[in-house]
Parts: C-alpha cells; structure tokens; sequence
C-alpha cells in the first residue's frame, strides 16, 4: 500500500509505528523490572504489541521507499532518513525478542522454583538495551525525516507572509 486517500500510506504507518515503538520498548522496561507487572495480563499485552509493531515496520519501510523513489534527485538530508528507516526493522525484531523472553520468564516465575536472579537481572538489562536504542533510533529516523519535508519550509512561510 503506497496511497491512502490521495497521501502518502508512509505518513500514515509512521504515525502508527510513532506509537507502537516507544509504548512496546516502555512496557518492556516496566515488565522487566517489575514482577507484579509482569505476572499479569502487560506481558502479552507487550508481545501482541511488539509483533505488530514488527509487521508495521517493513509496511512502512516500503510505503517510504515508494515515496523516496518519486524523487529524482534526493536530497541528503532524505537519504539518511531512508539509511536510518532501514535500521528500524532490526529494533522491532529485537522488540519481539524481548517480549517472547519475557513472556518465557513469567512462565518460568510461575514454577515451584524460581527464576535464578542473575536470569532477571540480564533480562532487565536487555529490555533496558532494546528498549532505550530503540526509542534513540526511531528518534533519529523521525528526525532526519522532519527535517527532510519541514527543513527550510517555516523560513518560507515566514517569509511568504511577511510580504
């Protein structure tokens, strides 16, 4: 999907994946340093969101390198957006990897015996990694991406009305 009612899909799988990314990398965090948490309903709550978001992001990688391609000549500024947008997908996975250890980790918690504290603590650390590189990547992606469509456009209108 390129096109969604006349506007590029691209700006509307961002917007998804904008909200998706963080939240998952969030409760990830939140079920990896807290037990109560985690041994509720929040860590399939957290996986079902990390596999969509994993599905959303090649979606949305497309839908961009659809709209990159209508360039002739695109500039640099937009050419690292698209190196960065590329990355994401690796994030997302990680996400899903993340949240499947998590889930792995509640069932393990659920037995007579428990879960060495070394195993906790790395999974902790590993949320911790995924989700915080994750969150900095996104924040570089959408960044490069404002950056490449809005750079010099408030100069221009501040100009333009100042006509």
């Amino acid at each position: 999907m390129t096109v969604f009612n006349g506007l590029p899909a691209h700006i509307l799988f961002v917007h998804f994946i904008v909200v998706l990314l963080p939240l998952t990398a969030l409760l990830e965090i939140v079920c990896a340093l807290w037990p109560a948490v985690r041994r509720g309903h929040t860590t399939w709550l957290t996986l079902v969101l990390a596999i969509v978001t994993a599905v959303l992001t090649p979606v949305t990688t497309h839908a961009g390198e659809w709209l990159y391609d209508l360039r002739r000549h695109p500039d640099p500024v937009l050419q690292e957006h698209a190196e960065r947008g590329d990355l994401v997908i690796y994030f997302s996975v990680a996400l899903v990897v993340v949240a499947i250890t998590l889930v792995w980790l509640r069932a393990v918690e659920r037995r007579p015996e428990k879960a060495r504290t070394a195993v906790r603590i790395g999974i902790g650390v590993l949320a911790l990694a995924v989700g915080i590189s994750s969150m900095i990547q996104l924040y570089r992606v959408g960044d490069k991406g404002s950056q490449s469509v809005w750079g010099n456009e408030i100069t221009h209108l501040k100009q333009a009305s100042a006509k």
